[in-house]
C-alpha cells in the first residue's frame, strides 16, 4: 500500500520515518495486520538509502508497532484496542452563533437504541422496495450516465415527475418547472437560501416538523410557531410580518389532520395579501386509506405564492435521497443558482433509473402494493386506539400516511411511557418532541404519542401494541 511520509526540513531521517509510521498506526490509518511497504520500495520512493528505512522499521518492531514474517513482509502488530484515538488539534476556530445553536439543539436529541419494534413516524418498510427491479434499472442507467448533470435534474426525470404528480396530485407543472433535489430537506434548504435574509420571519406549524424549523433558523430566520387545529394551520394566528409559511396541508405532521379547503383558500389569500411565500411539503400524500385527497395548495394557487416540495423517501427508500421542487417561475432562476452552488446536481444514474421506474408504471404499481400493506397496519393501530387504549388516549382521525397520533388523557405520564417503552424495546416519540419550545401539557395542548407503523409488520404490530397497552396503564 502507499504510505505518505514527508522528509522535508531538517532532522534525522530515520527518526522521522519512525515517528510518521508510528503515528499512522496510532491514528488508525494503518490497521492491525496490514502490510507496510517493503523497505526497498519505501526507500526508493523517499530517495533515501534502504538502511535508513530498515533502521526505522527495526525500531518499530522493537517497540511492538510492527512485526516481520519470514518470506511475507512486515506487518502492523498493534491491535486496534491498543491504538489511541489521536485526533487533530481542537483549534480556536468557532462556528457562527446560529450554527453553534443548531448543533447544540441537534446534539440534545436523544439517541434511539436498537429496538425490537420501531414505531417512530416517517420510516417506510425497506423490505417492500423492489430492489431487484431497481438494480436492473440502475445498471442500465449507469451505462449512459453523463459526467455532470443539469442542476435542475435530468430532463426525462423532470418530465416523468411532472406527469406523475400531475395525474396523482393535480399539481400544475411542466418538465421545466421541476427541480430535482436530494430529498425534501434539501428542497427546504434551497427555499430558505433564496427567500431568507437574517431576521426574516418564517411561520411553521406547532406541533410540526423539527428539521424544517432548524433549517430555517440556521439560515438566519426568526421562526414563529403557529398553532394547528382540526382544520390545519390557524391562518388567523399567522404573524403579519411572516414572509415564508411552511405547511404540511395534506397530512399535517405530526397530528395527521388534513387542512380543510376553506383553510387552504384562507392561507392562499393571506399569502397574496401579505406578499408571503408558502412552502407546501406534500411528504406522504401517496398513501391514502379512505376519502378523496384534497387538492394541494399548489393546484389552487393563482398568484404564484406556493413552492411545492415532494419526495420519494417514503414511496421508495430514504437512502436514495431523491426529491423535487415545483416553484413558481419567478423563483426558478435563484433556486437553480443555489442548487448549482450547493452540490451542482443529483447523481445522474439514480435519476435515470427513477425516470424509467416512473415511465414504466412501476412507481404507480409499487404505491398501490405498499398502500394495501400499510392500510392493514393502519387499521390495527386505529383499532387498538379505539379499543384497549381508549381509556388513556384519543385517536386523532387520519386516513393517510405512515403514522397516527394519540392524544393522552391528563393522567397519562407520556414521557414516562416513552421511556419505559424504549426500555422494553419499542422506539416511540412523544408529541412534546414536535413542539418548538418548552412544552407543558394542558387541556388545550395535550401531550400524546406519535405512532408510526411503516417498519413493523402486521404480524408484529399486535405484540408492539400490547406492550404499549401494558406500559401505559397506571402504575400499580
Amino acid at each position: 500500500m502507499d504510505l505518505h511520509i514527508s522528509l522535508e526540513g531538517r532532522g534525522d531521517r530515520t527518526d522521522r520515518i519512525y515517528r510518521q509510521v508510528r503515528d499512522a498506526i496510532l491514528d488508525g490509518r494503518l490497521r492491525a495486520g496490514e502490510r507496510v511497504p517493503p523497505s526497498r520500495d519505501l526507500a526508493r520512493s523517499l530517495a533515501v538509502s534502504r538502511n535508513t528505512v530498515a533502521a526505522a522499521y527495526d525500531r518499530l518492531v522493537g517497540d511492538g508497532f510492527l512485526r516481520g514474517r519470514a518470506g511475507a513482509g512486515t506487518f502492523v502488530a498493534m491491535p486496534p484496542s491498543a491504538a489511541g484515538s489521536r485526533r487533530a488539534p481542537v483549534g480556536a476556530l468557532l462556528p457562527s452563533a446560529r450554527w453553534a445553536a443548531t448543533a447544540a439543539e441537534l446534539a440534545r436529541l436523544p439517541p434511539v437504541p436498537p429496538a425490537r419494534f420501531d414505531l417512530r413516524p416517517g420510516h417506510p418498510d425497506g423490505t417492500l422496495f423492489p430492489l431487484a427491479t431497481w438494480r436492473r434499472l440502475l445498471a442500465r442507467s449507469l451505462r449512459g450516465s453523463p459526467d455532470y448533470g443539469d442542476p435542475a435534474g435530468l430532463e426525462p426525470l423532470r418530465a416523468a415527475i411532472a406527469r406523475s404528480v400531475g395525474l396523482s396530485r393535480s399539481v400544475r407543472a411542466s418538465p421545466a418547472d421541476v427541480i430535482v433535489t436530494h430529498g425534501a430537506q434539501q428542497g427546504l434548504d434551497l427555499i430558505g437560501r433564496v427567500l431568507i435574509e437574517p431576521g426574516t420571519v418564517v411561520a411553521v406549524e406547532e406541533p410540526g416538523y423539527r428539521p424544517a424549523r432548524l433549517a430555517f433558523e440556521a439560515l438566519g430566520a426568526k421562526v414563529v410557531p403557529v398553532p394547528v387545529d382540526a382544520s390545519g394551520l390557524v391562518v388567523e394566528a399567522l404573524p403579519r410580518s411572516a414572509r415564508l409559511v411552511y405547511v404540511t396541508p395534506s397530512h399535517q405532521y405530526p397530528l395527521g389532520v388534513p387542512m380543510s379547503l376553506a383553510r387552504r383558500a384562507a392561507l392562499l389569500a393571506w399569502a397574496e395579501r401579505h406578499g408571503a411565500a408558502i412552502a407546501e411539503d406534500d411528504y406522504d400524500s401517496e398513501f391514502r386509506y379512505s376519502d378523496r385527497p384534497l387538492e394541494p395548495l399548489q393546484s389552487l394557487d393563482r398568484a404564484g405564492r406556493v413552492v411545492y416540495v415532494g419526495s420519494f423517501a417514503k414511496t421508495l427508500l430514504p437512502a436514495l435521497r431523491l426529491g423535487f421542487l415545483v416553484p413558481p417561475a419567478s423563483l426558478r432562476p435563484a433556486l437553480l443558482a443555489a442548487k448549482r452552488l450547493v452540490d451542482w446536481h443529483v447523481e445522474p444514474a439514480a435519476q435515470a433509473a427513477l425516470a424509467d421506474f416512473i415511465d414504466e408504471g412501476l412507481l404507480r404499481r409499487h404505491v398501490r402494493t405498499v398502500t394495501r400493506v400499510y392500510a392493514a397496519r393502519h387499521d390495527l393501530v386505529t383499532a387498538a386506539a379505539r379499543g384497549v387504549l381508549a381509556d388513556r388516549f384519543t385517536l386523532v382521525p387520519s386516513s393517510a400516511g405512515l403514522h397516527v397520533t394519540l392524544l393522552a388523557a391528563a393522567h397519562v405520564d407520556v414521557p414516562g411511557v416513552v421511556a419505559r417503552l424504549r426500555a422494553a424495546g419499542v422506539a416511540l416519540e412523544g408529541l412534546a418532541d414536535f413542539h418548538a419550545g418548552p412544552f407543558a401539557a394542558s387541556a388545550a395542548t395535550p401531550d400524546g404519542l406519535v405512532v408510526g407503523y411503516g417498519t413493523v409488520t402486521a404480524a408484529d404490530l399486535p405484540a408492539a401494541l400490547e406492550l404499549l397497552d401494558r406500559v401505559s396503564r397506571p402504575l400499580g
